[in-house]
């Protein structure tokens, strides 16, 4: 699976990351695929250029608005919507588009269509949003991840820094602000909407085949976007393992604490029976956490529990990769649960939900559904 990771040590915006795709192989002839797509040709032009910042060198892509059209959401919407483009640009790029017109609304109390985006209104947004998913889709990126985010202080136009809107757009994405003493914008609020509509926020294990650097407006020396492009693999990770042994817990308690643990972000929860001290039944919990959510879920484990203590160990795992593929079969559409090993499919598992509905509303068995489905999915991955 080709996946693509955003350092944005230098931050991010739509211009930059234009720069860091064609830096790492995609056609620049792609940009003006995106102009005529969205019959913006007598509005925008576009130059790409060799430019350094400092040390860094990339690719600078210009898009330079010649007669300023501001859009309302519903027009922005309605050019994405008309345009001639791959389904799997144009979805992402409107779930771009309504982050966008969302943070404006909430950032001036208005309703998302009466919005007013200024410049985020304009062509040469339309251009960044769907030209920088256009361009990972030339790729063939299937995953986009990214770094921390740089969140400077002072003020830019009267507007405290981060942009309002940029922290808007990012919130509940599980982007990870670092403080930094720069004091310009470093997150604009359509690179934010790039990484809100694409990005797990989070370092994977990668083999790399390029890297491609995007350089940004200010002459700061090191003011570029790098991306990695390259082939997801099994990675090792660490993890917390918080272990207790309840004796004293009725079993309906067991169940609730166990679904209230993985909604507080526990990567599984195991319950096995235990036989312990005089000979009681009993149960060992045992909770696999995240580094950074040991002290939450330990916490909700003795706050929700009856035990006295917590073990707890760092553990390594290695872990496949996966992705979710939906497919149709003469029963209905499922989603597929893929397992990768090198960059390859090696086995399939249909959602359970999926085929649970499929059997309830067609009436055939849960067995069937869920190997038909199975069938269907190696087929279609060449599997079989």
């Amino acid at each position: 699976m080709t996946i693509a990771y955003f350092d944005c040590f230098s931050g991010i915006s739509g211009d930059m990351t234009l720069g860091a795709l064609v830096d790492c192989g995609a056609d620049r002839a792609l940009l003006d695929a995106v102009v005529e797509s969205l019959h913006l040709g007598d509005e925008v032009t576009v130059e790409v250029r060799h430019e350094t910042r400092g040390h860094a060198g990339g690719t600078r892509v210009v898009v330079e608005v010649n007669d300023r059209v501001e859009r309302t959401v519903p027009a922005l919407r309605r050019a994405v919507e008309d345009a001639d483009m791959p389904a799997p640009v144009k979805s992402p790029a409107l779930a771009a588009i309504n982050l966008l017109a969302r943070a404006e609304s909430q950032v001036h109390g208005v309703p998302e269509d009466k919005a007013h985006l200024h410049e985020l209104g304009g062509a040469d947004t339309l251009v960044d949003v769907v030209g920088a998913f256009w361009l990972l889709h030339a790729l063939d990126v299937t995953q986009v991840y990214a770094s921390p985010l740089p969140a400077p202080r002072g003020l830019k136009g009267g507007m405290p820094l981060p942009a309002p809107a940029s922290l808007r757009v990012l919130e509940g994405t599980g982007a990870i602000l670092q403080p930094s003493d720069e004091t310009r914008e470093l997150v604009t609020p359509t690179g934010a909407a790039i990484l809100a509509a694409a990005a797990r926020f989070d370092r994977p294990a990668m083999s790399l085949r390029r890297v491609g650097y995007g350089i940004g407006t200010h002459a700061s020396p090191g003011n570029a976007l790098a991306v990695w492009v390259g082939d997801n693999v099994a990675a090792h990770t660490g993890v917390t393992m918080l272990e207790t042994n309840i004796d004293d817990m009725a079993p309906n308690l067991i169940a609730a604490l166990c679904e209230d643990l993985m909604a507080a972000g526990a990567l599984d929860v195991v319950v096995v029976p235990a036989l312990m001290k005089k000979g009681r039944p009993g149960h060992l919990l045992s909770v696999m956490s995240p580094p950074e959510l040991v002290g939450s879920l330990s916490d909700q484990l003795l706050r929700r529990s009856t035990t006295l203590g917590i073990r707890m160990s760092t553990v390594d795992r290695l872990i496949a990769a996966r992705k979710i593929i939906e497919i149709v079969t003469p029963l209905g559409s499922a989603h597929v649960k893929v397992k990768e090993l090198d960059g390859r499919a090696v086995d399939v598992a249909p959602e359970y939900e999926d085929c649970r509905r499929i059997a309830r509303e067609t009436g055939q068995d849960l067995r069937d559904v869920m190997r038909l489905v199975a069938e269907a999915a190696r087929r279609e991955l060449g599997l079989e």
